[in-house]
């Protein structure tokens, strides 16, 4: 059974924005850590940004300053805004939802960044 369903995914040329967005159930959503990951070809699954259930934000450094993560609680969902996009953003993009090391993945999302 699925439980995170992304979408938003798609072409964008450099400089570019887009947005994904990842539902859940509630009863994961109002506890657990929510996250994106996102994987390159050839390359290790890395991580994107996270959110607690307080609101709390990390993100790795390649994407600060150009990636928001945020929830919208009344649809139980998470929200991944990319503006600035760059070549190197080209990924599949997965949802996480993480508690006490448990974790639920997507299918995942492809983000292509290309002229």
């Amino acid at each position: 059974q699925e439980q995170l369903v992304e979408s938003g995914g798609g072409l964008v040329q450099p400089g570019g924005s887009l947005g994904l967005s990842c539902a859940a159930p509630r009863s994961i959503f109002s506890i657990y850590v929510m996250g994106w990951y996102r994987q390159a070809p050839g390359k290790q699954r890395e991580l994107v940004a996270v959110i607690t259930s307080g609101g709390s934000t990390n993100y790795a450094d390649s994407v600060k300053g150009r990636f928001t993560i945020s929830r919208e609680k009344s649809k139980n969902t998470v929200l991944l805004q990319m503006n600035s996009l760059k070549p190197e953003d080209t990924a599949v993009y997965y949802c996480n939802a993480n508690w006490g090391g448990i974790n639920y993945w997507g299918k995942g999302t492809l983000v292509t960044v290309s002229s």
